[in-house]
């Protein structure tokens, strides 16, 4: 695969140590080093978060249905807010819309961890403290790759995108280890409190930064603006076919990893601790993709994306077929590095290809696509499973993942698309007006 690098992708690349350091530049930038400083953390908590909730909600309540519930009460809200958020992004100061987003997830999950330790199971309150979690990730989530245009130059974009990926990546890889530790000594609900402690740190990073990123368009009518949002997604044949395959894979695939991954390592492999070694696997692959790509620049993007995303069918597989602990970390090292691509890349390819003043609307509606189903996946994998079992319900969704990806291979608009050599867009294209 041919590979460019530096401003503007002038020359070969060969990556290696010169094109990580080249790929560090980003950071020499003082707003966006307090921003990924922040993020970094909230991102930490949020993968302790997110393999301790399980066992702290099936400790509380001791259902299988109740952990699909909750984990789905947090995706709902996200969903059905997405295009709002989207709006609010390009609508308002995007810094701002995102630190009332912190701050509300702060609360949020003080609050679920206070009520999980004080032996508070009422299903309802669960339900209603996750879903505020979810409220804010609506709105954090459209305005991010937004906000990161204006905290480096055009020139580093994809490297402060792999920056951010591989901030994720460490996240995943410490993370859940330390969550699992910490649900084993202490308990499972502590770990929601570490997780509202990072977001209070993400908040004051983003009451500092100096900018708040976009041009308001206070002037033009909410509705409108999402109809502009439309215009320019479904224009755009790879934006709507990726966004397709990602809602499948979140129905199919993810949605039943998350709930009958921990499941089964509560019943198979030992417990929480051996669930973290999995999702630290899986970091520990995304950290590597993301090193990768400092200072790499593919030309063809999402054909590289595309094809890794044949990777993300490897832990479910290992898990249906109840191969050995080793394996399934395996599968998920190799599903960590497509993340990392996917991470890096993807956005870069929003920032090159949108317009700056429609980016999050465009993100959102993205977002919406591909999360539209994920409750459902969420909310149905436990009791599917407890119907036709375990390994058959992540059996499909491996073999899904296998043939969509094909699928989308197979499309011109994603094997053609290179990058831009003037950059990030800078007008609406007339298709997308």
């Amino acid at each position: 695969m041919r590979s460019e690098r530096g401003d503007g992708g002038r020359g070969p690349g060969r990556g290696g140590l010169p094109a990580v350091r080249r790929g560090l530049a980003a950071l020499r930038e003082p707003r966006f080093r307090l921003f990924f400083g922040g993020y970094s953390v909230s991102l930490t908590g949020s993968a302790m978060a997110s393999t301790a909730l399980p066992f702290a909600v099936l400790a509380s309540t001791g259902s299988l249905t109740d952990v699909s519930v909750v984990m789905a009460a947090r995706i709902v809200p996200l969903v059905v807010l997405l295009l709002i958020g989207g709006v609010a992004g390009d609508r308002l100061p995007r810094r701002r819309v995102m630190l009332a987003a912190d701050t509300l997830r702060t609360v949020s999950q003080a609050a679920l961890a206070a009520a999980l330790l004080t032996g508070r199971d009422d299903l309802l309150l669960l339900v209603a403290l996750a879903a505020l979690g979810g409220v804010g990730e609506a709105f954090f989530g459209p305005s991010l790759d937004g906000l990161v245009t204006a905290l480096v130059p055009a020139r580093l974009l994809q490297d402060a995108n792999a920056l951010l990926s591989t901030a994720r990546s460490v996240a995943s890889l410490i993370g859940p280890a330390a969550a699992g530790l910490l649900a084993t000594v202490v308990s499972p609900a502590l770990v929601l409190g570490v997780d509202a402690v990072s977001y209070l740190v993400s908040s004051l990073m983003l009451a500092a930064l100096p900018v708040d990123g976009g041009v308001p368009q206070k002037g033009v009518p909410p509705l409108v603006q999402l109809r502009e949002g439309w215009v320019a997604f479904r224009s755009r044949t790879w934006l709507w076919a990726v966004t397709l395959q990602f809602c499948a894979f979140n129905l199919l695939v993810w949605g039943p990893f998350l709930v009958l991954g921990p499941i089964t390592a509560e019943r198979r492999y030992g417990g929480p601790d051996s669930w973290g070694l999995v999702m630290a696997a899986y970091g520990l692959g995304a950290l590597a993709g993301g090193l990768a790509l400092l200072g790499v620049r593919p030309r063809r993007p999402l054909l590289v994306t595309t094809a890794a995303s044949l990777c993300w069918a490897a832990p479910s597989a290992c898990l249906a077929l109840h191969l050995p602990l080793a394996a399934v970390a395996a599968g998920a090292l190799c599903a960590g590095v497509a993340q990392a691509l996917f991470g890096t890349l993807w956005p870069t390819t929003l920032q090159e290809h949108i317009p700056n003043e429609m980016l999050s609307r465009v993100r959102s509606y993205v977002s919406f696509g591909s999360l539209a189903l994920g409750p459902v996946g969420l909310s149905l994998a436990g009791p599917l499973a407890q119907r036709v079992g375990v390994g058959r319900v992540l059996a499909v969704g491996a073999l899904w993942q296998l043939v969509a990806a094909c699928a989308v291979l197979a499309l011109p608009a994603i094997r053609g698309l290179a990058r831009p050599a003037a950059g990030p867009a800078e007008k609406v294209p007339a298709a997308a007006r």
